[in-house]
């Protein structure tokens, strides 16, 4: 891969080991991945926030970097709500190990607001075309089809080191050629809510890396496209999908030739039953327009279970009304981090959600059982007796 002699200095070391470490990343996964050379990014996203994922090893080596990052970055979910976490049932232990993490990306100048929905939070991380370096799963695949960004799977690693450099290996999802659809899926059924979530699970398990071009029977919101991608990052490794009529980029394509047709009764099967001890609603963070749904479906009622809704903290700040009366059916609030993440999931046997994602994740992740429902039914069991 071709690097300049600014590229050249880094590799060398004459900005200290940290630079050099980061381009050292960077030139290896343009040589692994046949890279020609580096790109500039407009935005960072970084995993490997939460304690439970990284562990000591991880907290070390962020604590040994010295510099800091060139475009705005913004972390993944960490292990706890930074504020409440005595709440969550967090021990000391974790939560003094998990402060030490944010410090130390503080100190290399990452933004600490730490969230899957970036582009919730801040309106400048990302526009039509902009090459970024994110890397949290659900995160890239609203960049890359939402949004209509460019961005890879990056790992924790990659990510920052592409924000202390400020580039990215020229590659994969940043090259017209690889954003085209290979997959047609053909929707025969009306979806709303958590169905696109059940939806993106089932096509990840079928489709794995491949780019998926939607034919649905309904217009999805930005939410519900978010779900849909979510879940096929979670359950397979989509990274880009197009929706017809719908994503930025669908009307560049035709429908590929290799079509698979999913039926009502397939979205149905995986909705479940059960006794879940605890109801989870934020895989990824709740959106404004989210909270207001539970807000309305919450109003006047108790619930008679443990009960999180996860978001990130600018947009609770910005609706303390609307977080005021969710509180008040008690159900708990969370920030900076989710249900997948947090260790305070794993005391529980039995986790209701309405997120495909979380469906995938909770039991591999937290090692509990999980059951996916729509969000009136898991409000349902939220406060029945």
């Amino acid at each position: 891969m071709y690097l300049t002699s600014g590229e050249e200095k880094l590799l060398n070391g004459e900005l200290g080991p940290t630079y050099q470490k980061a381009i050292e990343i960077l030139a290896a996964l343009g040589d692994i991945y046949g890279a020609d050379r580096l790109i500039p990014i407009k935005s960072a996203q970084i995993a490997g926030v939460s304690y439970k994922t990284i562990g000591d090893a991880g907290l070390e080596w962020i604590s040994d970097l010295k510099g800091k990052v060139v475009v705005p970055s913004i972390l993944n979910p960490a292990g706890m709500d930074m504020e409440c976490w005595q709440e969550m049932g967090i021990s000391q232990e974790f939560a003094d190990k998990q402060k030490e993490i944010i410090k130390a990306y503080d100190a290399l100048g990452v933004k600490t607001e730490c969230s899957c929905t970036p582009y919730n939070i801040f309106d400048d991380l990302a526009s039509f075309g902009d090459h970024i370096a994110w890397s949290e799963s659900s995160a890239i695949s609203y960049a890359n089809s939402v949004i209509g960004a460019r961005t890879n799977r990056e790992g924790g690693p990659g990510a920052l080191s592409a924000a202390l450099i400020g580039k990215t290996p020229n590659y994969g999802f940043h090259l017209d050629e690889n954003r085209s659809p290979n997959i047609f899926i053909e929707v025969e059924a009306n979806l709303q809510g958590s169905d696109y979530g059940a939806l993106g699970y089932i096509v990840g398990e079928m489709v794995g890396d491949k780019v998926p071009f939607f034919r649905l029977g309904s217009t999805p919101s930005k939410d519900e496209l978010r779900s849909l991608g979510a879940a096929m990052a979670a359950s397979g490794a989509v990274a880009l999908y197009h929706v017809q009529d719908v994503t930025p980029e669908a009307v560049k394509y035709e429908a590929p030739d290799e079509k698979l047709t999913i039926e009502e009764k397939q979205i149905k099967e995986v909705y479940s039953t059960g006794e879940p001890d605890i109801i989870a609603f934020g895989c990824p963070h709740s959106s404004v327009s989210e909270l207001e749904e539970l807000a309305r479906l919450l109003d006047g009622k108790k619930v008679t279970k443990e009960v999180w809704i996860c978001t990130s903290r600018a947009i609770k700040n910005k609706n303390p009304e609307l977080i005021k009366l969710i509180k008040k059916s008690g159900a708990k609030v969370f920030c900076d981090t989710c249900m997948v993440v947090s260790p305070a999931s794993e005391r529980f046997k039995c986790m209701m959600i309405n997120s495909g994602k979380a469906h995938k994740y909770v039991p591999n992740l937290c090692g509990i059982k999980s059951i996916m429902a729509t969000t009136e039914e898991c409000v349902r069991a939220a406060i029945s007796n």
